[in-house]
């Protein structure tokens, strides 16, 4: 039931590369296992699928200590600063650096490991109020300041969550843009970064997010099914 799902949106990422003349081997699809059972990530692992997201640090923590097998946990939700510490060694990638505190605390627990973390900022295109994230106008000078001041953060890429809509056409010009950006950020040629990664679109926008341009779509439910919150 699972694998046949992530089959399926595996097949529709495909598709909208290809109506890009994109190379569908050019995109991640992240699995969103976020409050769903350890079991769950199992079977989609027994399978072959390797890659999931989280939001909760805590709730990454622990089904990177229980899994049978590794995979591989994105941090993509929300980072404090005082959360840091559990996915600092256990998420191959944090989405969501939005503020030169969080760097300070990332490049402090990086010092403790001894390790360089890839991160992506996140941007709030959008301007929502809800939503966490820097300004498109910030993205250069923020990255600039993270990439000269934290030697031990590797700065790879981009990440928007863009508005939830019925219609994704109507998030066509965010993906658009994210995508610009990028570029603009390449052609920096910014030191201490390997920018590539542009981490967009999720259940309800996902093929448009492709189609756009991005390397790194994060589908929860039209794998997992709807989550209940509540529990």
């Amino acid at each position: 039931m699972l694998i046949d799902n992530y089959n399926k949106v595996r097949e529709n990422i495909d598709k909208a590369a290809k109506r890009a003349g994109r190379n569908p081997e050019d995109i991640t699809l992240v699995a969103v296992s976020k409050t769903k059972p350890l079991s769950d990530i199992e079977e989609l692992r027994a399978a072959g699928v390797m890659e999931f997201g989280e939001n909760k640090p805590q709730e990454l923590r622990d089904k990177y200590d229980n899994i049978s097998a590794p995979v591989h946990f994105h941090q993509i939700g929300h980072l404090q600063t005082n959360k840091v510490k559990y996915v600092i060694d256990r998420a191959v990638l944090i989405h969501s650096l939005d503020s030169i505190k969080l760097a300070q605390e990332i490049e402090k627990e990086a010092v403790k490991h001894s390790k360089t973390v890839d991160v992506l900022v996140e941007i709030n295109y959008a301007g929502e109020e809800s939503k966490f994230g820097i300004t498109k106008e910030q993205a250069i000078p923020f990255i600039k300041e993270v990439a000269e001041s934290f030697p031990h953060i590797r700065i790879v890429g981009i990440m928007t969550i863009a508005p939830f809509v019925d219609d994704p056409e109507e998030n066509r010009f965010i993906f658009k843009g994210m995508h610009q950006l990028l570029l603009d950020i390449i052609s920096e040629n910014i030191h201490n970064t390997n920018v590539s990664v542009l981490s967009m679109g999720m259940t309800n926008d996902y093929e448009v997010a492709v189609e756009e341009g991005a390397t790194m779509v994060r589908v929860g439910t039209a794998i997992f099914g709807e989550r209940n919150y509540n529990i």
